[in-house]
């Protein structure tokens, strides 16, 4: 597993030990303010992630924290059906076809990650 958290979570034993069982059971624990800060760059308007809506752009934020559809439920209080419209509108959007190849999920949180390259 993969795990980036920023000094202050550190130090709340609560979610540095979520995140330490996320990324020992080979997930990831990424540091909400990290994400929101590579979420809220500039750029231009051509860029796929511009295409999501507010919504949209909070799901992939939890996604990109290694949340399964049920805790992103749970964070913005709807039902796990309308995360996975969510999410299938954020496939969608950022072009990721169906592949048994290849995780959607990573490949959307990697699209954010590398807009600014």
């Amino acid at each position: 597993g993969v795990g980036y958290l920023l000094k202050d979570r550190v130090f709340d034993a609560e979610q540095f030990v979520d995140a330490v069982r996320r990324v020992a059971a080979g997930g990831t624990a990424m540091d909400p303010q990290v994400i929101q800060q590579l979420l809220a760059r500039g750029g231009g308007a051509d860029r796929p992630l511009d295409r999501l809506t507010p919504r949209e752009r909070e799901v992939l934020e939890l996604m990109a924290q290694g949340r399964s559809n049920a805790a992103i439920a749970g964070k913005l209080v709807v039902t796990e059906r309308a995360i996975a419209k969510h999410t299938a509108n954020i496939f969608t959007k950022l072009g990721l076809e169906v592949s048994d190849d290849d995780n959607r999920r990573v490949l959307a949180v990697l699209a954010h990650l590398d807009q600014d390259r």
